[in-house]
């Protein structure tokens, strides 16, 4: 049966439902982020050289013929920063050095040349919105150092309970549940986190946020890196009213007050300054493309509805943000008991409301869900695959999502 409906899906595509595909009169040579396949790594689990239990750099070197043979043409690492690895190296704390589970300096620029051997492009995540509580930035700021002073965002405690205790800000909730508000006892204020406490949010209304995040990324850069997937970008700025953000009239009904889920974030997520921001990053990754011709590719992770909204992270011809933002059309509205008609579905909006000179993109899974193969069936994953790949646009696949 699981056969016939993916014969039936694919069938329908090609047949019995139309895809308007959008047309290009003036057709381009495609830059290599237009047409490679990305191949996003997870360095942990790709392959250990050391038999530590830990996949390295030197493990993902001895896989390159692998990548050329499956035909993917960039490699996407995710985090390989020094970190306390509180959230799988998302929590980073020194943004231009290899954390020593995944190897050395060394051995990093062994796998950037040995890349660039092999014609592929090497991509690294890239994590704007915080770091590390074990970054010296962050311990400088508890002091009050300097221009670290206000590095991350700080608020005084609305007062004080009857039993001395600090009382929250406001009723910001983290991602993963409960305030997004942590003491601390040394600066007595509040520090915002919002995803785990060991991940203190920058204040970008410091302007010295960002020239210390560019020069990070410059140092990569610098070392022949090719692109930058930014994660979880909508999160960088705050309304700097702090105002209790209003409960969500559509939440799930089983959620409560701690859970995300319950609250609208309109005053800590998706606000415009983002994307003046991000368009920083861009201009540097711009100007090095410039300086020798060879392209530099920005990807951001946006989870924002609706589309409308999400394009907005294109930029514009005028001020470019991303050369995309990810789409996960795919992830959020196709589910396991599709048919051919939710996946035209996806696919036509997608082209009808992308602004027009950009580049569409797709995928079916990343490091944030479950396989292909667990979220529909294994007899699913071909025609996924296949499907990502024969679509206009630029295919993003994580390792492990082929089988």
């Amino acid at each position: 049966m699981a056969h016939f409906r993916v014969f039936t899906f694919l069938l329908l595509l090609s047949n019995g439902l139309a895809i308007k595909l959008p047309e290009n009169p003036n057709p381009q040579p495609l830059a290599w982020w237009q047409e490679d396949i990305i191949y996003q790594v997870y360095p942990r689990s790709l392959m250990d050289s050391d038999g530590d239990g830990v996949g390295d750099l030197k493990g993902i070197e001895s896989k390159i013929d692998h990548f050329v043979d499956i035909g993917v043409g960039s490699v996407w690492l995710s985090p390989i920063y020094e970190s306390p690895m509180k959230d799988f190296g998302y929590d980073i704390s020194n943004f231009t050095n290899v954390d020593p589970i995944f190897g050395t300096m060394e051995d990093f620029t062994s796998l950037s040349n040995a890349l660039k051997e092999k014609g592929l492009k090497l991509v690294m995540d890239f994590v704007p919105n915080h770091s590390s509580d074990l970054h010296v930035w962050f311990n400088k700021s508890i002091h009050r150092e300097g221009k670290y002073e206000d590095f991350y965002v700080w608020r005084d405690p609305k007062g004080f309970d009857d039993q001395g205790n600090p009382i929250l800000p406001n009723n910001w909730i983290s991602s993963f549940g409960g305030s997004a508000w942590e003491w601390n006892e040394v600066r007595q204020q509040f520090y915002l986190h919002q995803f785990v406490a060991g991940q203190p949010d920058f204040n970008y209304e410091n302007p010295e946020v960002l020239k210390e995040m560019l020069a990070a990324m410059k140092f990569w850069l610098d070392l022949g890196v090719d692109g930058f997937r930014l994660d979880t970008v909508p999160s960088m700025f705050e309304d700097q009213r702090f105002l209790d953000e209003p409960e969500d009239p559509n939440r799930p009904p089983e959620s409560i007050p701690s859970d995300h889920g319950y609250w609208l974030h309109i005053y800590t997520y998706d606000l415009p300054a983002t994307r003046e921001a991000l368009a920083e990053y861009r201009k540097l990754l711009d100007i090095y493309s410039l300086s020798d011709g060879r392209e530099r590719c920005m990807m951001v992770e946006a989870y924002v509805n609706p589309l409308e909204k999400l394009f907005l992270y294109y930029g514009t011809k005028e001020k470019p943000v991303a050369h995309f933002p990810f789409n996960f059309e795919f992830i959020k509205r196709v589910t396991r008991n599709f048919n051919g008609t939710d996946i035209v579905g996806v696919i036509d909006e997608w082209f009808e409301k992308m602004p027009e000179g950009n580049t569409a993109n797709w995928l079916v899974g990343n490091h944030d869900q479950w396989r292909i193969a667990s979220r529909f069936t294994p007899e699913d994953v071909d025609a996924f695959n296949m499907l990502i790949m024969l679509l206009p646009g630029k295919a993003c696949c994580r390792r492990g999502f082929r089988i």
